[in-house]
């Protein structure tokens, strides 16, 4: 008789985790951040609890994992460098507001920027995981387009970074008027308009 094979145990543990994942989007989509539990994400994902909280302190962890598996912040590939700085732009900016109007990531997304404000720890988990490394993309794009003339020199490009991004996020967050490809490209040209060396300016 052949060797009887038992489950691997790391196989059935990441079953579990992919399933508490995937529980935890679910279900703030259907029933909000507020009202999510951790014993409705354990039910959902048929395991115990205390499984949960064997990997996760809290449910804002628990959704901070789960946007991050959702794609939320995978690790972008460089920015697009055509020489045309404002069209690069123009193309980071509008797959941001993308991302951002897809339910999939903005019940996530808005229920961990809500968690994060009375929770400085989780805050600076979801800045790290999520925003970081789109941020750091668009600065090294930012920074070539310096190197090339087409951004002044001094420019400190951290703070050009939240130049563009910024307002994106404000009107994303506060709902002050639709969030569309035409703002992203208005955005991007003013921002453009405004980092340019002078002497490029007119």
């Amino acid at each position: 008789m052949g060797e009887v094979k038992t489950p691997e145990p790391a196989r059935r543990s990441e079953r579990s985790r992919q399933a508490i994942l995937t529980a935890a989007v679910e279900l703030v989509g259907e029933v909000g951040y507020a009202r999510l539990t951790i014993e409705a994400i354990a039910a959902r994902a048929g395991v115990g609890k205390q499984t949960i909280y064997r990997w996760w302190p809290s449910k804002g962890a628990v959704v901070l994992d789960a946007f991050v598996a959702l794609g939320g912040s995978s690790e972008p590939a460089a920015l697009p460098d055509t020489g045309d700085l404002e069209a690069d732009l123009k193309t980071v900016l509008r797959a941001t507001v993308q991302e951002l109007t897809d339910p999939r990531f903005e019940l996530p997304s808005r229920a961990l920027t809500a968690e994060s404000q009375s929770d400085p720890a989780l805050a600076q988990q979801f800045v790290e995981a999520v925003l970081r490394p789109h941020l750091t993309a668009i600065q090294e794009r930012l920074r070539a387009a310096q190197k090339a003339g087409q951004v002044a020199k001094g420019v400190d490009l951290s703070v050009a970074v939240e130049l563009l991004v910024g307002p994106l996020f404000h009107r994303w967050l506060l709902r002050t008027a639709p969030l569309t490809r035409a703002y992203a490209d208005t955005v991007a040209a003013l921002a453009v308009a405004a980092l340019r060396p002078a002497s490029r300016s007119r």
